[in-house]
């Protein structure tokens, strides 16, 4: 069967779109058939994550009836095959969020796992496509505001009956103003936290080398945290230690800040 997962934050600047992008490319990387679509249908940007902001046919033309969804399939060196929505705002017109359900329907049966790039905020677009998801991630940032709205994408998500997997708390800088883990599951009613990426310099590099960070920098600490998340995502034991830099860090530099 297929899994279709849907990467939510309730708002935009959490970093579901790198976490989406990332997680994909290592489920990939583990032999798994992987698609990642970006259902953000008015700023979306999955593709320029891959190098590849251009494409013939996107999402956008399946939505308006031009082409099959498999047209608007690209398949990644990896193997990780992306489903692209156009960047264009010419591309909106004639665009309905709610006819993504039915366009991903032919998805099923040809893929492990579909990873959908939900649209920032708790609207039309966000809402098409939980119901187009079985499960859902949410990403949140370790402060009040980012794991508020990932509550209330919760909520929305419960609502249209998607299963909430947990959260994967990003950009995590280990300084003392941030809410601690025990904190975000609290407030998140208890759900289980997958992840905690750390807010790595080699991120940023890997995004502006328009290429993961699982490929860019597969040994450092933001990778490391992907691949415990993808192992946990496919069931995967996960024995790797943590990178000695990431540990020292923990031990000493987190305590002073």
């Amino acid at each position: 069967m297929t899994r279709v997962i849907a990467i939510c934050s309730g708002k935009g600047g959490a970093g579901k779109t790198t976490v989406t992008a990332n997680l994909g490319a290592r489920l990939a990387q583990m032999g798994k058939n992987v698609v990642v679509l970006d259902a953000n249908l008015t700023t979306p940007n999955l593709g320029m994550h891959f190098g590849m902001p251009l494409y013939p046919v996107t999402l956008h033309d399946v939505l308006k009836g031009k082409a099959s969804i498999n047209q608007a399939m690209y398949e990644h060196d990896n193997g990780l095959k992306i489903i692209p929505a156009g960047i264009s705002v010419r591309d909106l017109r004639g665009v309905d969020a709610r006819d993504l359900p039915n366009a991903m329907l032919d998805l099923l049966g040809n893929a492990d796992i579909v990873l959908v790039d939900v649209a920032a905020g708790l609207g039309r677009e966000a809402l098409s496509a939980m119901e187009a998801s079985d499960e859902l991630i949410l990403v949140a940032n370790p402060e009040m505001t980012s794991v508020t709205d990932a509550l209330k994408a919760s909520k929305l998500a419960g609502q249209v009956g998607t299963k909430v997997m947990g959260v994967v708390v990003n950009k995590v800088r280990g300084m003392r103003h941030e809410m601690k883990t025990e904190d975000i599951r609290l407030m998140l009613d208890g759900l289980e936290v997958l992840a905690e990426i750390p807010d790595d310099v080699e991120v940023q590099k890997s995004i502006a080398a328009r290429t993961p960070v699982i490929y860019y920098s597969p040994k450092s600490a933001a990778a490391h945290s992907v691949r415990r998340l993808a192992a946990w995502v496919s069931g995967e034991p996960f024995n790797e230690a943590l990178p000695i830099g990431r540990r020292l860090w923990k031990i000493f530099f987190r305590r002073n800040f």
